[in-house]
C-alpha cells in the first residue's frame, strides 16, 4: 500500500517574525496507485510540496504519510520513493545502462537482477537499442525516458514527477505524456507529476490539484474541475483560453453588464453584484431581440478553431468558433447566447462560486 496523505502540511523559510510562509496548511490524501497532477501558476509552491514529500525539503508543520507511515523525519532514500526532475539529472560520464542501473548498484542489488530490471525498463520505454550510448548522443525525449527508467528500476511504492517534460519541444511533450500514461496504466504505482502546463494535467490526471499562493484551490477530477470550477483562480486558470468572467449586477431574470440590460436564460442565484462565468465554446450566436451584444475586435484561426476576441456589451469576451465557419469581420456588431447550464456563477468579493 502506497497512499499518501498530507495532513495540515506547512512550509515556512526563516523563523520568528521575519519567516517566510510558502504552503499554508496543504490537505490531501492521494490513493494507493492514483495518479494525481498538482497544477498551478510559477511561484505557487507545488515544487516545494513535491521536495517535501520526498524529504527534500524540511517541512514546518503538519505530517506526511506514505503508506500510512509518517516520514516527517524519515530520509530521501528511506521513503521507498524515485523521483524524475526537470533536467534530467543524467551522469554524462556513463553508458544509458550504468545511468539506469546506478541507484540499484549502490544498493547492493545482485548484478545479475541489475541486469534483468534495466533490460525489462528499457524494454518498456523503447531504449533497449541505446543503452550502449552517453546522454550526449541522446535527444530530450531520449534522455528523458532514461530518466524515467532509472526511477522504473528502483520498484518505488511512489513516484514523484517534477516538471519532467517542461525542457521538451511541443512533439515531444505530447509523445511522452503518452509513454506516462502507458507506464502507470502498467506499473499500477501512486504517481505525483507537478507541472505548471494545464493541458498536461488535463491529459494525465486522474485527480488534479489545484494550487495558487501555497493553498489548495480544488481537488478533483480533470471533468470536475473544468465543468465545475470552485472559484474564479481555477475557472481562469483551467482552460485554453480560460473561462470568461463578466461583471454583472443580476436582476431577477435580467442582468446588467456595464449599460447594457440583457436577459438571462435562468435567473441568477441571487440578485446584486456577480462574476458571469461561461467557456469560449458554450457560446452561441443568437437574434438581436434575445441575445447580448457582441463587437468582434479581432480573429485568430487555429486551424479546426477559430477565436473571435471582442466587446460582451462592453466587456472584454472570447468565443470560440468552428474553423470552417465564415469568420465575422472586425467590427462586425453580433449577439450570443448561452444554456442555462453552461453558465457559472461567482461572488465577486472572494471569488467563490455561488450556487443555484
Amino acid at each position: 500500500m502506497a497512499a499518501i496523505s498530507l495532513r495540515q502540511v506547512v512550509k515556512r523559510y526563516g523563523t520568528g517574525a521575519t519567516a517566510n510562509p510558502v504552503i499554508h496548511g496543504v490537505d490531501a490524501e492521494i490513493t494507493d496507485g492514483e495518479f494525481v497532477v498538482i497544477v498551478g501558476p510559477s511561484g505557487c509552491g507545488k515544487s516545494t510540496l513535491l521536495r517535501m514529500v520526498a524529504g527534500l525539503e524540511a517541512i514546518s508543520g503538519g505530517e506526511i504519510a506514505i503508506g500510512g507511515r509518517v516520514v516527517n523525519e524519515v530520509e530521501p532514500s528511506e521513503r521507498d520513493i524515485a523521483m524524475v526532475f526537470q533536467n534530467y539529472a543524467l551522469y554524462p560520464h556513463f553508458k544509458v545502462f550504468d545511468n539506469m542501473a546506478y541507484g540499484l548498484r549502490i544498493r547492493k542489488v545482485p548484478e545479475a537482477e541489475v541486469k534483468a530490471r534495466v533490460e525489462k525498463a528499457a524494454k518498456t520505454l523503447e531504449l533497449s537499442h541505446l543503452l550502449d550510448r552517453k546522454p550526449r548522443q541522446l535527444s530530450g525525449g531520449q534522455r528523458q525516458r532514461v530518466a524515467m527508467g532509472r526511477a522504473i528500476v528502483r520498484q518505488p511504492a511512489v513516484f514523484l514527477f517534477d516538471e519532467p517534460l517542461s525542457n521538451l519541444d511541443a512533439k515531444l511533450r505530447a509523445q511522452t505524456r503518452l509513454e506516462i500514461q502507458k507506464l502507470h496504466a502498467e506499473l499500477g504505482v501512486t504517481s505525483l507529476f507537478v507541472t505548471h502546463d494545464q493541458v498536461e494535467a488535463m491529459t494525465l490526471a486522474q485527480r488534479m490539484i489545484v494550487m495558487n499562493a501555497g493553498r489548495i484551490e480544488q481537488i478533483g477530477t480533470p471533468e470536475e474541475v473544468y465543468g465545475r470550477p470552485r472559484t474564479t483562480f481555477v475557472a481562469g486558470f483551467i482552460g485554453s483560453p480560460p473561462m470568461n468572467l463578466v461583471p454583472v449586477q443580476a436582476e431577477g431574470g435580467h442582468a446588467r453588464i456595464g449599460d447594457h440590460r440583457v436577459a438571462l436564460p435562468a435567473r441568477a442565484p441571487r440578485d446584486g453584484a456577480l462574476l458571469l462565468g461561461l467557456r469560449p465554446e458554450h457560446a452561441e450566436p443568437a437574434t438581436a431581440e434575445g441575445g447580448w451584444p457582441f463587437v468582434v475586435d479581432l480573429v485568430e484561426m487555429l486551424g479546426a478553431e477559430r477565436l473571435v476576441y471582442g466587446q460582451l456589451a462592453g466587456s472584454p469576451f472570447t468565443w470560440r468558433i468552428d474553423g470552417t465557419l465564415p469568420p465575422p469581420r472586425r467590427g462586425e456588431q453580433l449577439h450570443l447566447q448561452a444554456a442555462a447550464e453552461r453558465l457559472h456563477w461567482f461572488d465577486p468579493a472572494d471569488g467563490r462560486r455561488v450556487e443555484a
